[in-house]
């Protein structure tokens, strides 16, 4: 997972074709103990996704050009457009059915 450190190579990251931005913060236990899962879960099953995250700590603009409220948040875009947003309490097993739901449609014709 690929560390973003300003809003640009925030911007840049989500045009490609299919990102997961992952949000931290600091002193955020969840977020390291779910950091690995996230990471294994699209390795396995969402291969043509890249992964970054972003520290809201260190990328203060983050929060209002998102919207985001806690850590941690995941964010799915495809094309730059955001399609699945998970934070806090987050169900792998839920999370896998809705990214494989648009990935899917996605990714149909490869």
């Amino acid at each position: 997972m690929k560390s973003l450190e300003n809003i640009k190579d925030i911007e840049k990251a989500i045009s490609n074709e299919a990102v997961l931005l992952y949000i931290t913060a600091p002193n955020c236990n969840v977020c390291e103990a779910l950091k690995s899962k996230i990471k294994e879960l699209f390795k396995s099953n969402f291969p043509k996704v890249l992964l970054y995250e972003a520290d809201i700590a260190k990328v203060p603009e983050i929060s209002s050009r998102f919207n985001i409220f806690s850590a941690p948040l995941m964010m799915l875009f495809f094309d730059g457009q955001e399609f699945v947003r998970e934070g806090r309490n987050v169900s792998l097993s839920l999370l896998k059915e809705r990214v494989e739901k648009v990935y899917n449609l996605y990714f149909k014709d490869d």
